[in-house]
């Protein structure tokens, strides 16, 4: 067929046209990072498993539903887990010896299906503790220790994290994200640690010590995602702590392979840096150590009550100006962090425990949910607007 010269030159300029733009969005002419959105909304979600077998429901409009599609339909794209080395505690605290275990590995298998099964990627956070770590406690796993071996406590380290990524593999379940303890400001393993037990606290100027157990993770974590892109998190509580902590752990450029600065930023706790700081903080970060940032954790109240016997822990504070205590003070107070993040070009933003109702639950300090006014849920497990963040056209 005889096309006219001015219909070729047309399809030739956008041959061209296509072409450069091919090579502009991405330079092997294929767009690998297609189904990676910007910006990621997570929630961390440790507890639901434990909340739906001991009776909590989740509803909308009154109707029970399956709260990972709840989560996926509302703009969740990632699902935090929590895992603990062997927390017993977790099944004998019901005095059921049929109860099972949760935050083992078990249930963060049945919790990472769950997530994927709505298409939803996850985030593997290792404790490296039976029972939770934070900047107040660290505490070791019971099987080790008696160690008192820098080398075998990273033997066991490398051992525990590949062998764990390997069986989650195997299943189908490899995550996307692998998170290098919680909140470690002061490090890992060494609240009440027995005599001879390496010495971890870099507060107390162990960062040899704890680079070397680190690395030790991080090397597994590559073995067992061997041709996967899987990231690898530290995690710090507070923002003010990240320039200390990021500088001491990369000094001498000995710990060097990980991909994301995560940090937690619960307004109510963490006034050091106000939303009117979010921005140039982490435009900072990004600038002076080179990584992806990401907020691990946050939340805040849509209500000051409660809804069980359960001491909560935020309501007795003052709301922060302009931001009530109410559904939509959440829902508007969630917006305003979000857009400070993105516009300082961090990737992604993760709401802590945003379905931990109240219920039959049990933990170490009560029955039900010392969070119940912190979730996404009204009191009688209807969703509610503060999920709605998620959906915002940023």
């Amino acid at each position: 067929m005889n096309f006219p010269r001015l219909t070729i030159f047309i399809v030739v300029v956008h041959i061209i046209l296509v072409g450069c733009q091919v090579d502009i969005n991405d330079s092997t002419g294929e767009n690998e990072n297609k189904d990676q959105p910007v910006f990621y909304f997570g929630s961390d979600l440790s507890y639901i498993n434990q909340i739906l077998d001991k009776g909590g429901v989740y509803k909308v409009n009154s109707s029970p539903e399956n709260p990972y599609r709840l989560f996926a339909e509302h703009g969740n794209d990632l699902v935090r887990l929590r895992l603990w080395h062997n927390p017993t505690w977790t099944s004998t605290i019901y005095g059921d010896s049929n109860s099972p275990m949760y935050n083992d590995l078990l249930d963060v298998e049945r919790a990472i299906a769950s997530s994927k099964e709505q298409g939803m990627k996850t985030m593997l956070d290792f404790h490296y503790s039976d029972i939770w770590a934070d900047p107040g406690r660290q505490e070791i796993p019971e099987a080790w220790k008696a160690i008192t071996d820098l080398e075998i406590l990273k033997d066991s380290v490398y051992q525990y994290t590949f062998k764990t990524l390997k069986y989650l593999d195997q299943k189908g379940l490899m995550p996307e994200f692998v998170q290098i303890g919680n909140e470690t400001n002061c490090g890992m393993m060494y609240t009440d640690a027995p005599e001879g037990f390496p010495k971890l606290n870099v507060c107390e100027g162990n960062w040899s010590n704890f680079r070397a157990i680190v690395n030790s993770s991080i090397n597994a974590i590559r073995d067992a995602s061997a041709q996967k892109d899987t990231k690898i998190i530290f995690h710090v509580a507070d923002p003010v702590h990240v320039d200390w902590w990021f500088e001491n752990l990369t000094a001498g450029g000995l710990v060097r392979d990980f991909d994301i600065i995560g940090f937690s930023y619960y307004p109510i706790w963490h006034t050091g840096v106000p939303f009117s700081q979010l921005f140039s903080k982490i435009s900072s970060f990004r600038s002076k150590f080179g990584k992806d940032i990401m907020m691990l954790e946050t939340a805040y109240p849509w209500t000051a009550e409660g809804n069980d016997d359960y001491t909560n822990i935020f309501g007795g504070q003052t709301p922060l100006v302009g931001y009530p205590f109410t559904k939509s003070g959440q829902l508007a107070i969630l917006k305003k962090m979000t857009q400070e993040l993105i516009s300082a070009g961090a990737i992604g933003i993760i709401y802590w425990e945003p379905a931990w109702i109240s219920s039959p639950m049990k933990d170490l300090w009560g029955t039900g949910s010392s969070w119940e006014n912190c979730t996404f849920f009204d009191f009688t497990g209807n969703l509610h607007e503060g999920i709605d963040y998620m959906l915002h056209d940023y």
